[in-house]
């Protein structure tokens, strides 16, 4: 899952679903990989604000 916490959205997510059932096909990650994916996508919004609120 945290593979899929970068902001590539939502490519990442679906990368971690295919890996998760290589290694157990009773595994389905897809929608908290699209979660945390989510949060990164957040996250990035949020720093890149503070840059700009600091450099401005």
């Amino acid at each position: 899952i945290g593979a899929a916490g970068i902001s590539a959205f939502p490519m990442s997510a679906r990368v971690v679903q295919k890996v998760g059932l290589e290694a157990d096909p009773q595994n389905h990650l897809l929608m908290h990989a699209a979660g945390a994916n989510t949060a990164g996508q957040i996250a990035s919004v949020v720093a890149g604000g503070a840059i700009l609120a600091l450099l401005l």
